[in-house]
């Protein structure tokens, strides 16, 4: 039973599914989902807990744009080829993109609007972004690399006449519109999960933890909201988003020429309890359900269904890896070996059509023709054989230089991890560093403030002998805070002490003088004068 690794891979999360399939027995072996800081490290632990180091692995495309052309109908295939390619090119030059930076594909289906055209719906991706994609597989079976807006009507029995919307709220919101049994249109929304489980990890500083928070969560319809619970605070990060996305699908639906039959709600927006009410209010009475994968009703498992469709974006992958959907939309570049065994097939098959009426015979000596053929078999082994020797050279050269070339990653990542442990050290002691030339600062500051003050009190006391008139008294003198001076003073007249609060300040002894009106006690004038060291 031939078995496929389905990967949906977004920022901080991987979602996997390891499906196999024979004839319509379809079965989910593995499956699960992975928070991530090291995404090569994710990867490598999941196909390890998974066993798949030989299946298939088929992932999702990333930041891939979507276009629509119309096209006449009774253009030949070659044609529309060309048409595609050259409305794609006027496309580019209208926005400025640079059209040998993208690769694409592209698919066509009727025309509902008019059925003189056939609409191509055509998907292109930056080379670079498919490259690094890629790139994170090359030491596995890769098979397939598709765009999951088209993958997850894989997950749907569709007949040639339904029409529906599947609303996939993962990262970001993609929604599918699909028309007489095929994908139609696809939206895509700004709004996502991302924004959700972005806003509750600020506050609760973990993905894994914001993921769990929307798991446990139950949203409210309108009539209900008079028993909303009030202790859920994460609401008011939730129901903004889930509004802008409703809004949304309400507009695509209500656009749509054909009436639209079922909404599903698929992707980690569906982990949300109560979803898919939610959005039926809105809706008119067209019905809205989670969307389930179809061969989930022929199996046997104690395990709950839900939790099947938190990874729905990883099973339809896997199943796109393993032959359903629309093959078109692949953008796995097909291997050397692949393309040579396509190519034989296709001679051989040529060669199968064409009748060949020639009599043999051993008897007697031979003719021309049997004497050419005889040369021609031997020729074609002789070239058979060089063939196969060329080959396996080629093939053994070919696996040294990918086993050399990932010797040569592997002590190219050793060699900048060695680099990036070193840059921490030196970003430790550096800091370590810093702290101990702050602290050096800090006493130094600390013994010149010492310093400075240090002769200020004496100072005072020779200045205020020098100006202090006949009759005050001088009861304390005290250094409060810094440069801070109390003096306490006494004496029999008012204007001794003014004079003496007057001498002070004429004198720049002390700087902001301040006192208090003074009290009688013992027939003297008892005063609290304050000021500042200049």
């Amino acid at each position: 039973m031939p078995s496929c690794l389905g990967l949906y891979i977004e920022n901080n999360l991987i979602k996997y599914a390891k499906v196999s399939k024979e004839k319509d027995n379809v079965k989910v072996e593995a499956f699960g989902i992975k928070f991530y800081d090291q995404i090569n490290e994710a990867i490598e632990q999941i196909i390890k807990e998974t066993f798949s180091y030989k299946n298939a692995i088929s992932i999702n495309l990333s930041e891939e744009m979507y276009n629509y052309f119309n096209l006449f109908s009774m253009l030949n295939k070659k044609d529309l080829r060309k048409v595609v390619q050259t409305e794609f090119e006027f496309l580019c030059e209208e926005k400025g993109y640079n059209v040998n930076a993208l690769e694409s594909r592209y698919i066509l289906v009727n025309n509902i609007e008019n059925k003189e055209n056939i609409k191509a719906i055509h998907i292109s991706v930056n080379k670079t972004e498919l490259v690094k994609r890629s790139q994170q597989l090359d030491r596995y079976r890769l098979n397939a690399v598709s765009p999951l807006p088209m993958c997850i009507p894989n997950l749907l029995e569709i007949g040639p006449k339904d029409n529906a919307i599947i609303v996939n709220g993962e990262d970001k919101t993609r929604i599918t519109t699909i028309i007489n049994g095929r994908a139609y249109q696809i939206d895509t929304l700004d709004e996502g999960m991302r924004d959700i489980l972005t806003e509750i990890n600020m506050k609760e500083n973990s993905i894994a933890k914001a993921y769990e928070i929307c798991k446990n969560t139950t949203i409210y319809t309108s009539e209900e909201l008079a028993v909303q619970d009030e202790k859920n605070e994460y609401l008011e990060y939730i129901m903004p988003t889930l509004y802008k996305i409703v809004t949304e699908t309400k507009k695509i639906m209500e656009s749509n020429i054909v009436a639209i039959e079922k909404v599903y709600i698929t992707g980690t927006m569906a982990i949300i309890n109560n979803i898919d009410l939610y959005f039926e209010q809105y809706f008119g009475g067209v019905t809205c359900e989670i969307l389930k994968p179809y061969f989930l009703s022929t199996i046997v498992t104690n395990i709950n269904v839900k939790d099947y469709i938190e990874v729905n974006s990883a099973i339809s992958l896997a199943l796109q890896g393993l032959g359903e959907g629309e093959k078109e939309v692949n953008f796995k570049e097909p291997s050397f070996w692949e393309n040579l065994v396509k190519g034989m097939g296709e001679k051989q098959n040529k060669k199968t059509k064409k009748k060949l009426n020639i009599n043999l015979s051993l008897k007697g000596a031979l003719d021309s023709v049997e004497k050419g053929l005889l040369r021609s078999a031997v020729g074609l082994a002789f070239v058979i054989i060089i063939y196969t020797v060329l080959s396996v050279a080629l093939s053994n050269s070919i696996n040294a230089k990918e086993r050399e070339a990932r010797q040569r990653l592997e002590e190219t990542n050793s060699e900048i991890q060695k680099i990036e442990s070193d840059i921490t050290k030196v970003k430790e002691v550096t800091n370590e560093y810093q702290q101990l030339k702050q602290n050096l600062d800090d006493l130094n500051a600390r013994i010149e403030e010492r310093y400075k003050t240090r002769n200020s009190i004496p100072n005072l006391l020779v200045k205020i002998m020098s100006v202090i008139p006949e009759g005050v008294q001088l009861t304390s003198i005290e250094n409060t805070t810094d440069k801070h001076i109390v003096i306490k003073a006494q004496a029999l007249k008012y204007e001794q002490l003014g004079f003496f609060k007057t001498k002070l300040t004429q004198e720049d002894i002390l700087l902001n003088i301040q006192s208090d009106s003074g009290i009688m006690q013992d027939n003297l004038i008892k005063v609290t004068i304050e000021g500042d060291l200049p």
